[in-house]
C-alpha cells in the first residue's frame, strides 16, 4: 500500500471537508466528521490544519478557485455576450455535476454572517478576498462592464438560490434567467 504525502492527505481533507461542510455548514459539521471520512485521526488532521476555521477557510478557498477555472476555462478568447454565455452554460453545468460545490457557496455565506455577529471579522475578510477575485475574473471576461458583472453574478446567486431550495427545471421562477443560466433540465435539485 502506497503512503499518501502530506500534501495528498491535505487534498484529502479539502475535499472531505468541502463535502461535510456542504450538508452541515460551518457550526453543524465537526472535525470528527471531517477526519472519519478522510480516514484519518483528528490528532493528524490538526498536523495538517491548525483548526476548524482553517479547514473551513482551505474548503472555501478551493470552491472559489473551483469556481474561477470554471470561468476562465470557459471564457478563454472570448470577450463580451460570447464569454457571459459561455460562463453561464459552464457554471451551470459544473454545479449540476458537483452540487456540493454549489452547497458550500451557500455555506459560506451563512459561515462569514455568523461569525461576524460573533466579532470573528477575518473569517469574513478571507472569504471576501476569494469573492473579489471571483468578481474580477467575471469582469475581466466581460470588458470589465460593472453593470454586466453585478448582472451576471446576481444571476448566478439567484441561481444557487434556487437549485438550494430544490425548484423543479421546469419552474416558472427560473424564465427570468437567459436561456444560458436557466436550468434547463440538466441540472438536478
Amino acid at each position: 500500500m502506497v503512503r499518501m504525502s502530506a500534501e495528498e492527505r491535505r487534498e484529502s481533507v479539502i475535499r472531505a471537508a468541502t463535502t461535510e461542510f456542504a450538508r452541515g455548514g460551518y457550526h453543524g459539521t465537526s472535525t470528527e466528521a471531517i477526519a472519519r471520512r478522510v480516514g484519518v485521526s483528528q490528532p493528524y488532521l490538526f498536523r495538517l490544519f491548525p483548526g476548524k476555521k482553517a479547514i473551513f477557510l482551505a474548503a472555501a478557498e478551493r470552491c472559489v478557485e473551483d469556481t474561477i477555472r470554471t470561468f476562465e476555462e470557459a471564457s478563454k478568447g472570448l470577450r463580451g455576450e460570447e464569454a457571459r454565455r459561455a460562463m453561464a452554460d459552464a457554471y451551470t453545468t459544473a454545479i449540476a455535476e458537483r452540487p456540493e460545490r454549489l452547497m458550500m457557496q451557500m455555506q459560506m455565506c451563512v459561515a462569514v454572517a455568523a461569525a461576524e455577529q460573533e466579532g470573528d471579522r477575518d473569517f469574513g475578510e478571507s472569504v471576501r478576498a476569494g469573492w473579489m477575485r471571483l468578481w474580477d475574473t467575471v469582469g475581466v471576461a466581460l470588458g470589465a462592464d460593472v453593470e454586466e458583472t453585478t448582472v451576471f453574478m446576481a444571476h448566478g446567486m439567484l441561481i444557487n438560490c434556487l437549485m438550494g431550495m430544490g425548484f423543479d427545471p421546469g419552474h416558472r421562477v427560473w424564465e427570468g434567467l437567459y436561456p444560458e443560466a436557466r436550468n434547463s433540465g440538466r441540472l438536478e435539485c
